[in-house]
């Protein structure tokens, strides 16, 4: 896989440790099924890389077929950024500076590490079985993974070549691991992400014990331009700004950044209830330029619009936007997002009507899982949901 990071070596004890470049970093969470308002895992990725193109495929293969999260030029699904499995299995990454890296060693191999898991695991259990049998040079793994599985566990593995730390959501104080671009078990302060995971962190913690509420995230922290540090303007202030003045805040220290392509929200399967489906939400594109969608595994497919062509028509119509809400170029002035492109006095942002759109398939979704599914009706509901 291409390296989009600054390298930087640093020996200690004979390790390299990577300095991360700014678009090489991602936010996400796990929470078990006991942390959750629904009794279902949820695992969260907003994906930060300079591959801003992406699709998500639909993979038959044997013992598990899956839904994934890829490059828009990797179409097979054999690099997986996030993904989700027909036993329920569900799994993404951040990438974790602070873990080591031998030199000459491979690296930059957690999209194909991904991808054999969600061919092959059914529990969380089986990926550290997986990881066990693969430790050596070349796993080439420096990441975070968050994995779910049906019966709601949740757990985060922090993953080098020559090992990996384990940590279970239960056995958290609230029952939720946030996660970004340092390991827990590496080097204090090193790595990155550390004010997004101070913010996050905030975001989580604003739910009660045991409610921790998918829509909630998948709604607004993936489109938080909240500052652990700094007073970012509140989403409810950006109507009162006009629309021919630009109203700047420097977002990539946010959570919703420049640099993500995407963001995705799974629910598990219900672990009282062996028939139920997981869903994964994906947002095609920044978040604040596109609309959720669900999608689902036994439908054994996923709408046109997500994956054909070079380029998925979805990303195209998200990256367009992208342009006016990140408008600026030269140096790092690219980081600049225009809020009142989004929203402002005279009702021109689009952000509104992408909200209300979210809202009305968020409603859609709840309703049609409450009854009896086929898959030809998940297919269905699907492509619905694209083309309402």
């Amino acid at each position: 896989m291409k390296r989009a990071w600054i390298l930087a070596t640093v020996l200690t004890l004979g390790l390299t440790f990577i300095l991360p470049r700014p678009s090489s970093a991602c936010t996400g969470a796990a929470v078990s099924a006991r942390g959750s308002a629904s009794g279902r895992a949820i695992l969260w990725k907003n994906r930060d890389t300079d591959y801003f193109s992406n699709k998500v495929v639909y993979v038959t293969d044997q013992p598990f077929a899956y839904i994934a999260l890829v490059n828009a030029h990797a179409p097979d699904g054999r690099h997986a950024f996030a993904g989700l499995n027909s036993a329920g299995f569900g799994i993404i990454n951040t990438v974790a500076y602070n873990l080591p890296l031998e030199k000459e060693e491979m690296r930059d191999l957690e999209g194909i590490v991904m991808a054999d898991a969600l061919r092959s695991c059914r529990t969380v259990m089986d990926f550290a079985a997986y990881l066990e049998k693969r430790q050596g040079p070349d796993l080439g793994s420096q990441s975070t993974f968050g994995v779910m599985d049906a019966a709601g566990r949740a757990w985060l593995f922090e993953v080098h070549n020559h090992g990996f730390t384990v940590h279970d959501a239960d056995k958290e104080e609230r029952d939720y691991l946030v996660v970004t671009n340092f390991a827990r078990s590496g080097p204090e302060n090193k790595g990155a992400g550390y004010l997004r995971f101070s913010r996050a962190t905030q975001l989580f913690d604003t739910f009660p014990k045991g409610r921790v509420e998918f829509e909630t995230i998948l709604t607004h922290f993936t489109r938080d331009t909240g500052h652990a540090l700094l007073n970012h303007p509140a989403p409810n202030t950006w109507k009162q700004s006009p629309a021919d003045s630009p109203n700047w805040i420097y977002a990539s220290d946010c959570i919703c950044r420049p640099y993500t392509s995407a963001a995705v929200v799974m629910v598990g399967k219900s672990p009282n209830d062996p028939q139920s489906v997981a869903t994964m939400w994906v947002i095609p594109g920044q978040p604040m330029c596109a609309a959720a969608l669900p999608l689902w595994v036994e439908a054994g497919e996923v709408p046109d619009v997500l994956w054909k062509g070079k380029n998925a028509p979805l990303w195209q119509q998200s990256l367009a936007l992208k342009k006016k809400v990140f408008p600026l170029e030269g140096g790092n002035r690219h980081e600049y997002m225009d809020l009142s492109f989004l929203d402002n006095s005279a009702g021109t942002g689009i952000l509104p009507s992408i909200l209300e759109r979210e809202k009305s398939i968020l409603k859609e979704t709840h309703s049609f899982l409450s009854q009896p599914y086929t898959p030809a009706e998940l297919a269905a509901f699907q492509r619905h949901a694209v083309n309402p």
